[in-house]
């Protein structure tokens, strides 16, 4: 009974924790989004705000669209890299997982400025294919919504082909032999028996993804700064004219239930995915 209580007591600081630096600052950032910055009084002054403005709303539609596209593409490469590494050697397996978590491990600010050098006006891709009359890479402008859509689809590769990986695991070879002694061909085996086992993990994966690339901001900020509309909540709360809390707080709110919705979509396909395996 005593090490029941010595294990609660052990939970208090981490209870203190959570109080203090996530359960009052949200709390304290959903009560500043229902106060009206104009009026000042209780109510959706500012949701209403965010959504009649076109500026606000084509920064949550820049937001969702950069984070539903670059999932999107983010996963299917990450499909095929995905299969390549569970068919592969160990020693070949080994160097690609190296490869992956250093990469995936990339991000921010480090990665928009390796970006810069490598496809920025001057940069040294950019300049090699104007000498070299490529007609892409030598127009092509990495301060725009394609150069943050690249950059997204860059850090999710890696993420999104660690998170298929023990999936593809999980498909058994006899399944396979099974499919073969059935005269089923390849596209047979794959839209009918791998692809459907496969779905949870990669519908999974996709809403890891998508609020991934929702909540990223520093690669973004370091890019575009504020010359592209997305979900850039810090400029409310920092600036040389104005401080506008109520608005950031409603930003803030609206990307929250956003990352929510994505999370319990993972959650749903995550338990599915669980319960599918359990029964085979």
């Amino acid at each position: 009974m005593k090490n029941k209580y010595i294990g609660y007591l052990a939970l208090v600081p981490f209870a203190v924790v959570v109080i203090l630096y996530e359960l009052l600052p949200l709390l304290q950032l959903v009560y500043s989004s229902l106060i009206g910055k104009e009026s000042e009084t209780f109510g959706l002054e500012n949701f209403i705000k965010i959504f009649t403005t076109p500026l606000y709303q084509q920064a949550i539609i820049n937001s969702v669209k950069i984070s539903l596209i670059s999932a999107i593409i983010g996963i299917i490469v990450a499909f095929i890299g995905a299969r390549f590494a569970t068919e592969a050697t160990p020693r070949v397996q080994n160097a690609f997982t190296m490869l992956l978590n250093m990469t995936s491990n990339f991000s921010g600010v480090p990665l928009a400025f390796a970006f810069m050098v490598l496809m920025g006006n001057t940069g040294v891709l950019t300049l090699l294919a104007r000498e070299n009359s490529i007609p892409f890479l030598s127009t092509f402008d990495l301060y725009s919504g394609d150069g943050l859509m690249l950059l997204y689809i860059y850090f999710q590769i890696p993420l999104s082909t660690l998170l298929l990986i023990p999936a593809f695991a999980g498909i058994r070879p006899e399944w396979r032999q099974a499919a073969m002694l059935l005269n089923a061909g390849p596209l047979d085996y794959w839209f009918r028996i791998a692809i459907p086992n496969l779905l949870p993990s990669i519908l999974g994966t996709l809403s890891v993804l998508f609020a991934n690339a929702l909540a990223a901001y520093a690669s973004a900020y370091a890019l575009v700064s504020n010359n592209y509309a997305l979900l850039q909540i810090t400029s409310k709360y920092k600036g040389d004219v104005e401080i506008d809390r109520a608005t950031g707080g409603a930003l803030a709110v609206v990307l929250i239930l956003l990352m929510v919705v994505a999370t319990l979509i993972n959650n749903y396909f995550t338990k599915r995915n669980t319960k599918g395996r359990d029964l085979v």
